[in-house]
């Protein structure tokens, strides 16, 4: 199990499962907020805890929580269920210990122009801590 809180300990998350790799996204949100994210569904391989605020630039598609005391990003989720009643949900791993996600290989992903993966350069996690 993976676990990550906030800087104030407000909120948490954990990630029960192997999530493969990490993602590092450009787009106009996530490469302001500098996160990387781990993939699943709520209440199945994730799990979350404690008071957040949401921002959402559009109410058709992520919410984007934070914590209201630090401002830690915790996680994104989708905002309405896919058909199968089932909602989409991504943590932010860099709230975790880094002894817990270093190895991760990193995925990149085009957010902002072409919205595709981008070619694998070889980084894991404990690349990105600086």
């Amino acid at each position: 199990m993976i676990e990550g809180r906030c800087h104030c300990g407000n909120l948490h998350w954990s990630y029960e499962g192997d999530p493969g790799e990490a993602t590092a996204c450009n787009c106009t949100v996530c490469r302001r907020y500098g996160v990387l994210w781990i993939y699943g569904w709520v209440g199945e391989e994730i799990r979350t805890s404690g008071e957040s605020r949401y921002y959402a630039r559009d109410e058709r598609n992520i919410e984007f929580h934070f914590c209201p005391t630090c401002g830690n990003v915790g996680w994104w989720r989708g905002h309405h269920p896919h058909s199968d009643g089932r909602t989409r949900i991504a943590v932010n791993i860099r709230l975790a210990e880094p002894e817990a996600v270093g190895q991760l290989p990193v995925r990149h992903f085009d957010g902002l122009g072409a919205f595709e993966d981008l070619p694998s350069d070889g980084r894991c996690v404990a690349d990105m801590w600086f």
